[in-house]
């Protein structure tokens, strides 16, 4: 039998799970933290951080559910993940929630609608790349991409090619971030977000609509934000706010 004080800790630890708006489920935590903070101080959401392996039960309670697993995502998570999503719940992955590791898992792309191809570069290969400058623009006027997000500049872009005649676009700017390049959607997605990266060792310019996009899954809904390889991107006003902006739509 739990003595007192043991059990009190107990429903303490309960209660504090229930009474959060928004579970993000991480193994990367100090990116997260500063996400938190923002979700708190600009929108009033509490949140609580957990690892996969301390799920809760239930998921329901939750408004919104992140994700930001950098490794392996288990299989007793991908299942409640998947489950919470098609029950009608939000789900928001996050940068390395698309990654290679998780090809392993037997359900995941498939949710997701992706595919990261194995094969040469050029030919659509899927490959990331660290350490890189990223500009993350707007391509949908939807309001996820719209509401209060600053987009300081505006630049040339065309998805697919590197054409100097591309559409001035809306956009704002990463340092030492990652991108990854030749995500393939396997079904139709709301794209919301486009990439330029400029590759300094081939100075070949991609321009992909991949930064961001929804899709419904059941009755619920997955957001996908590409960016968030450190605490620094989740600094970023206009990175910021794009994720706020998922956590609080209906």
């Amino acid at each position: 039998m739990l003595k007192l004080p043991a059990l009190f800790l107990l429903l303490l630890a309960a209660a504090s799970l229930l009474a959060a708006d928004v579970l993000i489920v991480a193994d990367e935590f100090p990116a997260m933290e500063v996400l938190a903070r923002q979700m708190q101080a600009q929108e009033g959401l509490n949140s609580r951080i957990v690892a996969q392996t301390n799920l809760p039960s239930d998921l329901t309670p939750f408004s919104a559910v992140v994700v930001y697993i950098h490794g392996n995502l288990t299989a007793a998570a991908e299942n409640a993940l998947i489950s919470y999503t098609e029950a009608g719940g939000k789900l928001v992955a996050l940068h390395h929630s698309i990654s290679s590791g998780k090809k392993t898992n037997e359900h995941w792309f498939h949710f997701l609608g992706v595919d990261l191809p194995k094969k040469d570069l050029e030919q659509g290969g899927y490959k990331w790349i660290e350490g890189v400058t990223l500009d993350i623009v707007k391509r949908a006027d939807h309001f996820i991409a719209t509401n209060r997000v600053p987009y300081p500049s505006r630049l040339a872009y065309a998805p697919g090619t590197d054409s100097v005649s591309s559409t001035e676009s809306p956009s704002f700017t990463l340092h030492e971030t990652e991108v990854y390049l030749n995500h393939v959607l396997t079904r139709p997605h709301t794209l919301l977000l486009g990439f330029k990266y400029r590759d300094a060792k081939t100075g070949k310019t991609w321009m992909q609509d991949r930064a961001g996009w929804l899709l419904p899954a059941g009755r619920g809904c997955i957001f996908y934000f590409m960016p968030g390889h450190s605490a620094r991107d989740f600094e970023n006003d206009s990175y910021a706010r794009l994720v706020l902006n998922a956590l609080v739509f209906h």
